[in-house]
Formats: C-alpha cells, structure tokens, sequence
C-alpha cells in the first residue's frame, strides 16, 4: 500500500460531544443508525437490530465501519531492518512473514502482558520493501503508537494513517459482491493482502476480519469512503451492520475484545493466544517477558480463558462470578451475552486451571442466581475463513 496523497483527517471530531467522528457519520445517521460513544467516537451500535444484522451477516454479507481503528505504517530501509524493530515488542516471526502475508500478534510490556493486539501485513509489493502495515484497537491506538516509536531504533519510523478510513465486508456473500468491483482482491485467501482498485479507486485489501465468517477489510482515503460503502450497500445482498451485531459475531466466534479479554493483567498463555510465540521467538527467548511467558507455558497458568453455554436462556454479562460445583467463586466473565446463531446464551472467561476442561459443569451468578454453565470449546461457531 502506497501512501495516500490526502491530508483529510478521517477521525473529525465534534466539539459538542468531545467524541470524534468517522468519515461515514452522516451516511450512519442518514440511515438511521443508533449511535453511541465507543473507543473516543461516535459509532453506529445498530439500524435494524443486531439479531437481524447479526443473521444477515451470517446469512449473506455484512458492512461494517471500523474507521476507528488505528491504521499506520512502519517504515525502515528493508524488510529485515523494519521487521526486527517491530519483533522487539511482539512474540512473533515478522522477519519469515511472506510477501503479500498477514499475521496476528500481541505487543507485549516488559513483563510479557498484553498491551494490544493487532494485526501486522507485509506488502506483496516490491518497491515496498521494508514498509509494514499495521492495524492495531481504537481505544488503544495513541498508546501503541507511543509505545512503539519510543522504542524505534534510528532508521526505523512509525507513520499513522489518519487520513484513512477502513471498512470491512464481512459474510458468505462477501467475494461474491467484492469480485464485481475488485477482483483482483477476490481471489485473495485469508490472512493475505493486496494493493487493489475498486471501481479505480486505489484501496488495500485484506481477506481478514473479527466475525469469524470469510470477509474482507479495505483501507482506503476518507474522501473515497462514503462512494465505496454507496456502492456495496446498492446490493440487495449488503446491509449495514452496527457495533451491536460485530459484538455477538466475535463473541461466537471466540475473538478476544480488548479492554474485556485481554488487557494488561493478561499473559498470552492464560489468554490461550500461545500461536501468536513463533517457534523461532520462543527458542530464542528475545520478546518482552520471553522468560516469564516461556515458564508459564512449560508449567501451566494458574488461570485460563474458556468458552461457557448456559443453560436457559438467561445471559452472564461481564463481571459475573463463575461457580464451581460447590458455589465457589473460581472465576469471572469478561465477554457474554445470547449468541444468536447458537440459539442460546454463551460467555467467555477466566477460571482456575483445575476447572477448565472441556465439559466441566460449572455455574455463573447472575442476580444471585447461579446458572448452570458448561465449559465449551470455541468457536462456538466454526469459522468460514476461506483458506
């Protein structure tokens, strides 16, 4: 992906609120989306309900805004040089990432927790050589990006892109659509990239997304971005899909949220996100808190995440206590609510090690009530990646 030639600041605040905006706020309100404050913006939580967006995207293809996020390039003389910068902060193998390739990662503080997640893509494109695109969480963007250019050795800079806007098409229906307006980009598989136009309008393309259905995110200039999304919800098989329904989606899907999942207390071990340690990082022990995470790994944490069905209909939100069999407290939802294509109330959270097998009979309090919960494997919904 090139630089854009933009200077348009895609994030344009609102001084009444104190929130920003995103480049599709006015097509949100014109469609007659709910809006609420998320991550320092105002985004859409839903237009016709999330059972309805969150069925329809499982269904056929979901559009959603994912503006917000943070968007920025990492730039070094060639790819070793940029790669090994970046490898300082994270557990995995940047330096063997392919041309043209995507990887899932963690920035780690010193003591191998969990600063962000994000997602690293290398360009299949020559003359981009030692340029790393990276696409970390709304909510945590300034502090990453502090986080990496204060430890940046010379050479080596951290550009953000605020002058892009990113959407992501998400569903069965996805490349279908996609391919009608770019389809180079439709014959991607997931977790690869490309530099692609859309109806000759310059975009970068990936084959990712946070449903856990086949989709596609594009990046493109916030001045392009209201035509493109136009364009894609002209299709009868395309509705837009707020903050609501991409919630439900990942929750079934067994996606971490940051800020819920994962934080700063949190290791990749408990986490379960030890494929995010590449093989040649763990044998050379040289991420942040290599040494701490490696004997975690070797002698088990004392927690871990799991997946939980309850029984009935009730949901356990964030912040419910998970029981044992004998009513002792052994742990906490960080993620929960009705998982509508599982038809029944699902949750994630940490437990004791002892009580996180697969099939163990647990319980979560909600209003003073302990529901009977099962540990479950997750997804709760196999993912539709297209590999």
């Amino acid at each position: 992906m090139t630089e854009p030639n933009t200077t348009a600041d895609a994030a344009a605040p609102n001084s009444a609120s104190g929130l920003s905006r995103t480049p599709l706020y006015g097509l949100h309100t014109g469609l007659g989306a709910r809006m609420v404050p998320f991550a320092g913006y105002e985004m859409p939580v839903q237009y016709d309900g999330i059972l309805a967006e969150h069925l329809h995207t499982r269904a056929s293809a979901g559009l959603f805004d994912v503006s917000h996020m943070g968007q920025a390039f990492l730039v070094g003389p060639d790819h070793e040089t940029t790669a090994k910068a970046l490898e300082a902060l994270i557990p995995s193998d940047i330096l063997g990432l392919g041309l043209g390739r995507m990887r899932y990662s963690l920035l780690l503080n010193p003591q191998g927790r969990i600063i962000d997640d994000l997602i690293v893509t290398r360009s299949g494109a020559p003359e981009d050589d030692g340029r790393l695109f990276l696409v970390v969480n709304a909510g945590r963007k300034h502090v990453d990006y502090s986080y990496i250019a204060d430890a940046l050795p010379a050479g080596v800079e951290l550009r953000p892109l605020n002058e892009r806007a990113l959407v992501a098409l998400q569903g069965p229906k996805a490349a279908e659509i996609l391919a009608k307006h770019a389809p180079k980009a439709a014959n991607l598989t997931f977790m690869t990239a490309c530099s692609a136009e859309f109806d000759g309008m310059n975009c970068h393309i990936s084959r990712s997304g946070y449903t856990g259905e086949d989709g596609f995110e594009i990046s493109i200039t916030a001045d392009k971005v209201t035509g493109l999304v136009e364009t894609l919800l002209a299709h009868d098989a395309v509705k837009p899909v707020g903050l609501g329904a991409r919630d439900t989606l990942r929750l079934e899907a067994g996606l971490c949220l940051y800020g819920h999942d994962i934080d700063e207390t949190t290791d990749p071990v408990e986490a379960d996100l030890t494929f995010t340690l590449s093989k040649r990082r763990r044998e050379a022990a040289d991420f942040p808190g290599a040494q701490e995470i490696l004997r975690i790994r070797e002698h088990g944490p004392a927690r871990k995440r799991v997946g939980l069905r309850l029984d009935g209909r009730a949901p356990a939100r964030e912040g419910s206590e998970i029981l044992d069999s004998q009513g002792i407290p052994i742990g906490t939802v960080t993620s929960g609510g009705f998982g509508p294509s599982v038809g029944a109330p699902i949750a994630m959270g940490y437990v004791t090690t002892g009580h996180a097998a697969i099939g163990s009979q647990l319980a979560c309090s909600v209003r003073n009530k302990a529901l009977a919960a099962t540990v479950s494997a997750m997804p709760f919904v196999p993912h539709a990646y297209f590999r």
